[in-house]
């Protein structure tokens, strides 16, 4: 039996080194993997490039990576959120590096490195600030901006239940970017509210398959 269980945070992450390329599910804290990330901070990791929909919301978990100063580039499609003042700061200071990618192309990006599509055309952000130095195409008599896959070392990821076979099951809309950044990462991660036995999901309510999830851990106790 493949049993991709692992005993702790510490020992998820333990393979995580300086540099590498992080996913991070969640849409503000719904989804967010707090406890993966917390575990980050505790390893010492550093210089690391951040994709995830917000630039940090607050002043928790991703927020602390970056007060940490542990991030050096960050991937997202909105950076500014109530209460986050870290990253305005470090990014006006010239400390981290910002790519803003509109979001719905963030979602498709990552989306086509999952099911092996290496880019795409898409109209959004054509003529704007955004594209600038892009391939552009037309179609049909409209412009259409080139955007790459994109990919990551690692995948971050909080779902509400697992199996040991690491079978998901995501809990309302904590189901955001979760299932798609499964697929795009080299080595997904996952902390669930639970873990139950083989068997224990109904096959119907299954998102993400397990063949996409190399590591679960347990995380008790979230509404997430």
């Amino acid at each position: 039996m493949i049993d991709k269980q692992v005993a702790s945070i510490a020992a998820a992450v333990a393979d995580i080194g300086d540099g590498a390329t992080i996913m991070v599910s969640g849409f503000g804290p719904p989804g967010q993997p707090v406890e993966l990330i917390e575990g980050l901070l505790e390893s010492g990791v550093r210089d690391l490039t951040i994709i995830n929909n917000n630039a940090g919301a607050g002043g928790d978990a991703i927020g602390e990576l970056f007060a940490a100063k542990r991030v050096s580039r960050v991937i997202c499609s909105f950076p500014k959120a109530i209460g986050s003042t870290i990253f305005d700061e470090l990014y006006l200071a010239g400390e981290i590096e910002l790519d803003l990618v509109p979001q719905g192309t963030l979602a498709e990006r990552i989306r086509a490195a999952g099911a092996g599509i290496a880019g795409f055309y898409t109209r959004t952000g054509y003529g704007t600030e955004l594209t600038e130095g892009r391939e552009v195409k037309e179609f049909d008599g409209a412009m259409y901006v080139l955007e790459e896959a994109l990919h990551a070392d690692f995948a971050l990821v909080r779902a509400h239940q697992a199996d040991p076979h690491g079978n998901l099951v995501f809990r309302k809309t904590a189901r955001n970017f979760g299932p798609i950044m499964c697929t795009a990462a080299r080595t997904t991660i996952v902390e669930a509210s639970e873990i139950v036995p083989l068997g224990g999901l109904d096959p119907e309510r299954i998102v993400t398959p397990g063949i996409y999830v190399d590591r679960v851990v347990a995380v008790p106790g979230s509404a997430n």
